[in-house]
């Protein structure tokens, strides 16, 4: 119990940490879209194994050639998930043609609830590009660790067993076709600004 405490602490001190890196580099890169990978104090993103709203097994391998925009977050969640999400379709709607070297990403933090058949209801909500991963608890956990994500379960008071919020870290990550970490885009960035960015990154 207590080495798992410690593994929480160690985490939500990781994801304070790297929110604030994030909010310094915002305030002295005023120029810039996102964080440049240069400007990244920990490695972020790497190898994942998970299982798309199909049902299919996919790994990060099988997204190489094209950009990708991950945010991770899960279907119950009541307002930031599906406003970041609407923001993703939005930048790609924007993007026109260009958005077929683009790949969106959401990967759910609540593999509990967001089984296949629930995520594929929900990705369709948003666009028809993207894709929606789950996994079990050890590949979620693998994957958010990858990224420096935070998520951890809120029960809610008096509430039942499945009644409960994920309090989770709020970024759209940006990938390069290679797989690299690019950089992220803070919650609140605007779909033109996205879209804008991803369109003179393809183009050069």
């Amino acid at each position: 119990m207590k080495a798992r405490l410690l593994r929480i602490a160690a985490a939500s001190a990781l994801a304070i940490a790297v929110s604030a890196g994030i909010a310094w580099w915002q305030v002295n890169n005023a120029t810039s879209m996102v964080q440049s990978a240069t400007k990244s104090a920990v490695p972020i993103g790497g190898p994942f194994a998970m299982t798309d709203q199909t049902g299919k097994a996919v790994t990060d391998a099988d997204y190489r050639g094209k950009y990708l925009l991950i945010y991770f977050g899960y279907t119950y969640c009541p307002d930031v998930c599906p406003t970041e999400l609407g923001v993703m379709a939005k930048a790609l709607d924007l993007l026109g043609r260009q958005s077929d070297k683009v790949q969106p990403l959401f990967i759910s933090v609540d593999p509990e609830r967001d089984t296949v058949a629930h995520l594929k209801d929900y990705v369709a909500l948003f666009h028809p590009s993207l894709v929606g991963l789950t996994g079990t608890a050890e590949q979620v956990r693998d994957t958010a660790r990858a990224y420096r994500v935070y998520y951890a379960k809120a029960p809610q008071k008096d509430g039942k067993p499945d009644d409960y919020l994920m309090d989770h870290s709020s970024f759209i990550y940006l990938m390069g076709p290679d797989g690299g970490f690019v950089g992220v885009y803070p919650a609140g960035t605007t779909a033109d600004r996205i879209a804008q960015d991803l369109g003179t990154r393809i183009a050069g």
